[in-house]
């Protein structure tokens, strides 16, 4: 995760770490803990094709002496193509698959580093060991006995420059709607990693805290995961893990317990394959411009889609100009005039000079309602889209305000898109215009009210109230 205040040289790297994953997503399109065993529950997509969004809460102990449990929401941002995947905080490419073996190239963000907040006193006074990016290489081999996965990865953001080694073994059980995932899996951490989250440095020692290196050491990982299939569509996840530090971990006097239990709960969407309806003569591309302005302070979200707030900001006012491309992936659910549609959009942010300009990258699935009984007159639609965005630099509405809480700022929020809009051919009697729509909307990237390490834990976001027009190609 990215702030306005790293050095450049970082903010560079994990930049383009940052773009590398997101640009997994959009190729397809065109879509607390690092700890492997966070794949098992991410990894649940069967179908090339596939897209899917949900969430899961995460319960952990902290590693760290005097630190409070961790509680962790990690967003699902899933997507399983011929040749790209996302899969929460990890995507990447596949270069080569079969029935029986797939090599990935990928980037991950490492959730491991201090509390983001509530720093234990065994930890005041030292720099700040923050999340990093990893770029990898991984290996699977899956048989009837069960699933072999082998990882070697490395940290690509400058922060700890260590590499970790992963050997995995998982087997599948399937009953009904029930399926069940026992794993176990091998950490072979260099002593560069290990060093830079467990370590303390000489300039850090004080009284009941030497200075300590724990250096390279081996992590195992137990864990059993399961889903139940609500519906066709949607899914529960559960599981418990146990990990077991390394002995030489352990002995850090940082490091307060030797064996982490973890525990998994959430849910996910399954939109299914998109791959049948792209292909359809009939299926549409939706382009759409838009522009819009930043709110006031108060001005949140829950005001402006209930229409207590439409009022843009007077001082330091910031603006955005985008264009989103979508492709739909379901159409009429079950029977609904219900649709869901896949976007990719880049967007502008004209920061007046208040600090440099910006591009963005926004990744969502939107669901469109039309049931409205005069719809088959002036057809109308409340959208929703829900998704990811990561921009090139924090921008000044969501940087400042965390600056003035002492907070951090991240470039990867989550995305929200509500908007309505009407047939402008329906307005205007023109058969021609049918598929154009005009509306309102709002650009919202949030951080979970700062419950996810993957969003850098920020409280905080922005919202952009623009007009728009989208047109079906």
């Amino acid at each position: 995760m990215q702030n306005t205040f790293l050095p450049a040289r970082l903010h560079f790297v994990r930049w383009l770490g940052g773009m590398a994953l997101m640009a997994a997503a959009l190729g397809a399109m065109s879509p607390a803990h690092a700890d492997p065993s966070l794949e098992p529950l991410t990894n649940i997509l069967p179908v090339p094709g596939s897209a899917g969004l949900g969430v899961i809460t995460h319960f952990e102990r902290s590693p760290y002496r005097d630190a409070s449990n961790r509680y962790d929401v990690l967003p699902l941002y899933l997507y399983e193509g011929e040749r790209f995947f996302l899969h929460a905080n990890r995507g990447g490419v596949k270069l080569t698959q079969d029935d029986a073996q797939r090599v990935d190239l990928f980037v991950e963000q490492r959730l491991e580093g201090f509390p983001a907040d509530r720093l234990p006193a065994s930890l005041n006074g030292m720099a700040t060991r923050d999340s990093g990016i990893d770029l990898g290489l991984s290996w699977r081999l899956r048989q009837p006995w069960g699933t072999v996965q082998a990882e070697l990865l490395h940290d690509a953001g400058g922060f700890s420059k260590g590499s970790e080694f992963r050997l995995g073994y998982t087997y599948d059980w399937r009953s009904g709607p029930w399926s069940l995932r026992p794993s176990l899996s091998l950490a072979l951490r260099d002593a560069r990693l290990n060093n830079y989250y467990f370590g303390v440095r000489t300039g850090e020692a004080a009284p009941g805290r030497p200075a300590y290196a724990p250096g390279a050491g081996l992590n195992t990982t137990l864990g059993l995961f399961g889903a139940y299939d609500l519906s066709q569509r949607w899914r529960l996840l559960a599981g418990v893990s146990a990990t077991l530090l390394d002995r030489k971990v352990k002995d850090s006097p940082i490091v307060q317990k030797r064996v982490l239990p973890g525990a998994y709960l959430g849910a996910a969407y399954d939109f299914g394959g998109h791959q049948r309806e792209w292909a359809q003569d009939n299926s549409p591309t939706w382009f759409k411009l838009l522009y819009g302005k930043a709110t006031d302070d108060g001005c949140h979200l829950l005001k402006i889609v209930t229409a207590q707030c439409l009022s843009t900001a007077k001082v330091n006012s910031t603006s955005i100009s985008a264009i989103q491309v979508g492709k739909p992936f379901l159409q009429n659910v079950n029977g609904w005039p219900l649709d869901f549609v896949g976007y990719a959009g880049l967007t502008h942010h004209n920061d007046r000079g208040l600090q440099a300009n910006g591009l963005q990258l926004d990744l969502f699935m939107k669901a469109f309602y039309s049931g409205f009984p005069w719809s088959d007159r002036v057809k109308t639609r409340l959208g929703m889209g829900v998704g990811v965005s990561l921009a090139q630099r924090v921008p000044y509405i969501e940087a400042s305000s965390q600056a003035l809480a002492g907070k951090p700022a991240s470039r990867l929020l989550n995305y929200l898109d509500p908007t309505l809009d009407m047939s402008l051919g329906d307005l205007v009697g023109s058969r021609a215009l049918k598929d154009t729509f005009i509306g309102i909307g709002v650009s919202h990237r949030s951080g979970i009210f700062g419950a996810s390490r993957l969003l850098g834990n920020v409280s905080g976001g922005s919202n952009y109230l623009y007009t728009y027009v989208e047109s079906a190609l």
